[in-house]
């Protein structure tokens, strides 16, 4: 019988049914309605009517509803009660309508919240879950009238202190102790022969005592950490004092075999518990979920499917955002910015997220952390040359993006010759402009951004030849128009921030670039305070939040998922205590102008604004389509209480134009936000604090910080667009 039918069929459980009573004695209008009508379609007329009188109160919500107005100035003239009547009409225009559901391997998901509702009070059946219960009763309390109280700012510097960061003191003297037991180990392993190499290794008759300095000595070196990294389960455990459960163990070796690679270094190691303590109890759980394998991870891998659709590249083929693409080492979504990912050791990282997007790749067995095997081969050339040709010969591309991997796993000959290939194309694009017209001048290149990880996972990587080598460049290229000159790394939880990582920040200061976050909202990271205290303490050190992503991807990543409605919430009662007022404006544009003061000057900032951080990241969805955005509407919900969201791409934003052909993207959660609060509550947390997250159904993305707008030009740029299909668009 198919999956659409099963469910017609299918029996509630008992606590599902007494929820359904619950939701009825609370309403009972909505009772009346179900119970009077014969046909789904009666009632859902009757309800149709019922949400329209409550918008009929407030006229800015009904025009909203119509998307006669939109915008995040709109959405703020919405009343709570006008968020449900919306979410109701939602339902009921978009019933009826089917979607794959990707997290269920491609089975039809049919739209129809109220048809479950009424199958279940008439026949007992329909497969009505306590989640998809729980979200129906919230939906009529917020329809009713009811608010949550929003968490003022005393509140919210609670839930921040619950969280220490990797430069408390008593957080760096356990990591001391950790790093001395992890050195041991590794000693063990150079006697033992269990690692062998010419590099870190002891004489005949060193004594213990020499090798605890030598190792302490090698510890300071980044390649012993990739030499040492753990890849088996059994070393991992062994090197955190086998303080790792049967049921990890048990799911590390699972994902070993059916063939999730293991790459963990020791410097990373050591920020984990071994033991518990008051002091960081539960602190380190946001890196826990980057380093340990879920189980549904381990059961879906080989069978991922890819949600970044526009970067499966075909040379000389459009990609899913229209971008014609020459080559497997650019990847591109927007008309300003693509991503450089050249053929050398920056196609690896420091270690493996398990939130990683190109597990995709891993599954197939296109990625490895065979480092020896990723080294520049002799068509490294060719591929870098290829790459800026077509930055070059863009008449649109005005920002290069050179990750991978991780820009920083390149030597540093190898970066410098991948930067000095940009300086010169750059150059040639500037002395082409010469010739042509004001208003046929193509965008020359503004913003050369490198993609890392590694000072969080491998901070000793930042020493003197590599900040030189930064230096140059920036001094070189500034001379020929290039203005920004950006780290964009990825910080998961405070507890990454250690006293190596404040100095290897420091250091890129120092050559003059500045330092932006992108934080993924995993379910350990998306605890009530813990982003806010993440933003703090970078702030500390001196790096910019710059996004907040909610977690792609489908059943893989169920474990790590946060609803979206769950970073709609921390925007709108979290982060909004660090929105810096706009007589400070001037104040936050001066920071990229004078980055070797700037942990000073942000200090200084927040201080006279009175906030406690700088709210200057955008909450965002990566799209499986082209771009960022979270401007959605709820617009269905599954039998199980997943919600189906309705989302339009990021109107604050140039797009590929594919995107007036392509309309609007479905996303189909994987997770209900009542098993996301079930998940929570095993962490620890209070749910109470969490109850108005069913309220928040709609969106609309913030614009971007002005500190990462790209600079004028003293020119008009051409409007005509390269590189693009146009039969697409």
């Amino acid at each position: 019988m198919p999956f659409l039918n099963e469910l017609k069929h299918t029996l509630p459980n008992v606590k599902a049914y007494r929820l359904m009573q619950r939701l009825f004695k609370e309403n009972p209008g909505l009772k009346d309605i179900i119970d009077t009508s014969n046909a789904i379609s009666q009632a859902k007329k009757k309800l149709k009517t019922w949400a329209l009188d409550i918008l009929s109160e407030n006229k800015e919500a009904y025009l909203y509803f119509t998307r006669e107005k939109i915008g995040k100035t709109q959405l703020e003239k919405l009343r709570s009660k006008d968020y449900a009547a919306i979410r109701i009409l939602d339902y009921i225009k978009h019933s009826g309508r089917q979607f794959k559901d990707l997290n269920l391997k491609g089975e039809i998901v049919e739209n129809d919240p109220f048809a479950i509702l009424m199958q279940c009070a008439h026949k007992g059946t329909s497969g009505g879950t306590p989640a998809y219960f729980y979200d129906m009763i919230h939906l009529f309390r917020q329809f009713s009238g009811h608010e949550n109280s929003t968490p003022n700012k005393i509140e919210i510097s609670i839930w921040m202190d619950r969280y220490s960061s990797g430069l408390d003191p008593e957080v760096v003297w356990q990591r001391g102790k950790n790093k001395l037991h992890i050195l041991k180990i590794i000693i063990k392993i150079i006697d033992e022969r269990r690692v062998k190499s010419k590099r870190y290794r002891f004489k005949k008759g060193t004594s213990s005592q020499k090798k605890l300095a030598l190792a302490k000595i090698w510890w300071n070196d980044y390649k012993f950490h990739l030499k040492f990294a753990v890849r088996t389960p059994e070393a991992l455990n062994e090197m955190l004092g086998y303080s790792l459960d049967r049921e990890v163990m048990d799911n590390m070796k699972q994902a070993q075999k059916v063939g999730i690679p293991l790459f963990v270094n020791p410097y990373y190691l050591s920020l984990l518990d071994t033991h518990a303590s008051p002091v960081s109890l539960g602190s380190d759980l946001a890196i826990r979920q980057y380093m340990l394998y879920s189980k549904e991870l381990v059961h879906e891998f080989g069978n991922i499917n890819a949600w970044e659709k526009e970067d499966i590249v075909e040379p000389g083929k459009p990609n899913a955002a229209g971008w014609i693409i020459p080559d497997i080492c650019i990847h591109r979504r927007y008309p300003y910015v693509a991503i450089l990912i050249p053929k050398s050791m920056g196609r690896a990282c420091g270690g493996l997220c398990s939130i990683c997007q190109r597990m995709y790749g891993f599954q197939h067995g296109d990625l490895s952390f065979d480092l020896e095997n990723l080294k520049p081969r002799d068509s490294f050339d060719d591929h870098l040359e290829t790459s800026l040709n077509y930055f070059e010969n863009d008449s649109q591309l005005r920002d290069v993006l050179i990750t991978g991997g991780d820009a920083l796993m390149s030597t540093n000959k190898t970066l410098r010759k991948i930067l000095q290939a940009v300086y010169k194309m750059a150059k040639r694009k500037r002395k082409a402009n010469i010739n042509r017209k004001d208003g046929e001048k193509y965008a020359q290149i503004l913003r050369v951004r490198l993609g890392t990880r590694l000072p969080v996972y491998l901070p000793m990587r930042i020493q003197a030849g590599l900040v030189n080598i930064l230096a140059e460049f920036k001094e070189k290229a500034s001379k020929i128009g290039i203005q920004q000159f950006v780290f964009q790394t990825h910080f998961e939880s405070p507890m990454e921030i250690t006293p190596e990582t404040k100095f290897s920040v420091s250091q890129l200061h120092k050559a003059g670039w500045i330092v932006t976050n992108q934080l993924v909202f995993t379910s350990a990271a998306s605890r009530r305070g813990h982003t806010a205290k993440l933003r703090k303490v970078l702030n500390d050190i001196g790096i910019i939040s710059y996004y907040s992503f909610t977690v792609k991807g489908y059943m893989e990543n169920n474990h790590l998922f946060s609803p979206n409605a769950r970073l709609v919430q921390e925007g709108m009662e979290e982060k909004i205590i660090g929105l810096l007022p706009d007589k400070f404006s001037p104040a936050l544009r001066q920071l990229p102008l004078n980055v070797e003061n700037i942990v000073d000057n942000i200090s200084q900032l927040r201080t006279d604004a009175d906030i406690p951080f700088l709210a200057s990241d955008r909450n965002v969805l990566n799209l499986p389509g082209v771009g960022k955005s979270l401007t959605f509407r709820t617009i269905g919900i599954t039998n199980d209480g997943r919600r189906i969201l309705e989302f339009d791409h990021d109107a604050t934003r140039e797009h590929s134009p594919i995107i007036k052909k392509m309309g609007k993207v479905i996303i189909i959660e994987s997770k209900s936000i009542h098993d996301y609060l079930q998940q929570i509550d095993d962490m620890g947390e209070d749910v109470i604090e969490y109850e108005s997250i069913y309220g928040y159904s709609l969106s609309e993305t913030e614009s971007r910080n002005q500190i990462f707008e790209y600079p004028p030009y003293d020119y008009d740029v051409t409007k005509k667009i390269t590189n693009l299909d146009h039969h697409l668009t």
